[in-house]
């Protein structure tokens, strides 16, 4: 069985190439799932279509896979709140008009 630490690895290791497209980006809530060897997390990040949203993510220790799970808008204000926080995915320069629309 995985610890929380040697499965928070390797969702980093999936989620971060995917993610890197999208940073600045933060980590607003995880939920570890030991039985299953699977973590569940909010992102909340600036999208190029969509504006400031909240995205859902699970990633399957057991398989390797992560899993988009669906996202929500979330207002420029709230967005603001939490960029004092230092995020989980930093960027020298935010390219987002570049993005990928997915």
């Amino acid at each position: 069985m995985a610890s929380q630490a040697q499965v928070r690895q390797e969702r980093d290791k999936k989620a971060f190439p995917h993610l890197q497209q999208y940073a600045p980006v933060w980590i607003v809530e995880e939920k570890f799932f030991e039985s299953e060897e699977s973590i569940q997390f909010d992102v909340v990040f600036q999208h190029s279509l969509y504006g400031w949203v909240i995205r859902r993510y699970r990633y399957d220790g057991f398989n390797g896979v992560l899993y988009h799970k669906g996202q929500t808008s979330l207002s420029e204000n709230d967005a603001l709140e939490l960029m004092q926080a230092d995020p989980y995915l930093e960027t020298p320069i935010a390219d987002i008009p570049n993005a990928y629309g997915g």
